[in-house]
């Protein structure tokens, strides 16, 4: 007969052989989220920072701005199908569980990637080469809607309550090391290669790693259990014998949208200036700087690494200081800087000058993550377990359609009818003001139980 404190012991080894296993399955989820945003945003650096390149082989034109305009609003009509990409995959992972969503959404995601870089030229099939860029970045488009939604609820479901915000904070922070390995490679491939090297076929380097690194990413999250949060709700719901009746009959995207339109239309506020500030200061500047400022592509490339460094730094410290006092606040004083700080910002970038635009960039950069890592653990605390991958995907990737993928589009057109470089300053700071209503209406939702239904 075993002793109490036989018994005891064998508990105990048991509880950390669990705990021990829950340990490495937070790694694996924090692995396969890490790597399938980076796939999604090197790709988008890699567009950005090609962009004069792609623009001479898929849009040759005597105009440069018309080319630049049109690459652009290629890269904006992506951008079209991510709301509807979004109610699909938050539909999926709400309904079906959150691993199997995005195992299935890398596969098309890296695809499409993968297979622009293998398209042929406007000069080698005409206007066809346009058509298929535009449909290969849409495909992409909407697979990649729920890839950072779905790989921060499934984190944040996963993460302990009082480090919620730190651990949420690895998904914008695995942007940002797409972006700054696109820069970098577009920084050493500008440097080492000649002009016709670079059009002719070093561009596609960066779109066809994405085919290997999707698979590896597709066979980790294969092998992932589904969220403790979500697998709580289903078997909640399956004690009330519910779960099958409420799958079938019950939509996440009509509960999302007859009993949380409120939260889904502040979410959506609080999101625009995420969108708008992202792609502005992080894919945008660098063409800004060569295109508008003049200065050399050279150094505008080696500046945008050097903030990407200190961006990832310090998207995990905003992370934890939103642990510290809270989401809303956090977010409402990144709204409050970008209102004073932009159109500051944006004349001292005209000097050209190495140093203040350094500078500049490095204070737009610290103030874009006290939004961007933080806004990840805000939007996971504000929905529902039923409805959270749903409304976390829908009001982040309407803002990105509206505001996120237009943002290079409308910033060129803007200098180019108002005349005016600054021009896209006063549009970012007027997305700040909407942003800060939408934080003021907002609730409070830090360490918030998410295993609530």
């Amino acid at each position: 007969m075993m002793s109490a404190s036989a018994t005891i012991a064998t508990a105990n080894r048991a509880s950390v052989s669990e705990q021990s296993e829950e340990q490495k399955m937070v790694k694996k989820v924090a692995v396969s989220s890490f790597l399938g945003n980076f796939i999604e945003w090197f790709d988008y650096a890699s567009y950005s920072y090609f962009a004069t390149t792609i623009a001479l082989v898929f849009f040759p034109s005597g105009n440069h701005t018309v080319a630049m305009l049109q690459t652009f609003g290629v890269f904006a009509l992506s951008f079209v199908l991510r709301p509807i990409g979004a109610l699909f995959w938050g539909n999926f992972g709400d309904k079906k569980g959150r691993k199997g969503a995005l195992a299935i959404s890398i596969m098309f995601m890296s695809g499409a990637s993968f297979l622009i870089g293998c398209l042929p030229s406007y000069a080698a099939i005409g206007i066809f080469a346009p058509a298929l860029l535009l449909l290969l970045r849409m495909v992409q488009g909407f697979s990649a809607s729920g890839e950072y939604a779905g790989a921060a609820t499934f984190l944040g479901e996963y993460a302990p309550t009082k480090k919620r915000g730190i651990y949420c904070s690895l998904i914008p922070a695995s942007t940002a090391i797409g972006l700054l390995v696109g820069s970098t490679l577009a920084t050493v491939m500008t440097a080492s290669l000649s002009s016709d090297a670079l059009t002719s076929w070093g561009w596609r380097i960066p779109f066809l790693m994405a085919g290997p690194l999707g698979l590896i990413v597709h066979f980790i999250r294969t092998k992932l259990a589904d969220s403790p949060v979500y697998a709580s709700m289903t078997e909640a719901l399956d004690d009330k014998q519910q779960f099958a009746s409420t799958t079938k009959s019950v939509s996440p995207l009509r509960e999302l949208f007859q009993n949380h339109f409120k939260t889904l239309v502040i979410s959506f506020g609080a999101c625009v200036l995420n969108a708008v500030g992202f792609y502005t200061v992080l894919t945008y500047l660098p063409t800004y700087l060569s295109d508008t400022v003049g200065m050399a592509a050279a150094q505008s490339s080696t500046i945008t690494t050097i903030c990407l460094v200190l961006y990832v730094a310090l998207v995990f410290g905003m992370g934890h200081i939103s642990d510290m006092f809270g989401r809303k606040k956090v977010l409402i004083g990144a709204c409050v800087a970008f209102i004073v700080l932009t159109v500051p910002a944006f004349m001292a970038l005209n000097t050209a000058q190495f140093w203040p635009v350094l500078i500049v960039e490095l204070a737009m950069c610290a103030t874009l993550t006290a939004n961007d890592g933080t806004l990840s653990s805000y939007l996971t605390e504000t929905f529902p377990t039923s409805v959270r991958f749903t409304g976390f995907a829908f009001s982040f990737n309407l803002a990105n359609a509206i505001f996120g993928g237009t943002a290079p589009f409308i910033a060129t057109w803007l200098i180019y009818t108002t005349g005016s470089s600054i021009a896209p300053a006063w549009y970012m700071v007027a997305v700040a003001a909407v942003a800060l209503v939408a934080m003021i209406l907002s609730h409070e939702n830090t360490d918030k139980d998410l295993s609530r239904i």
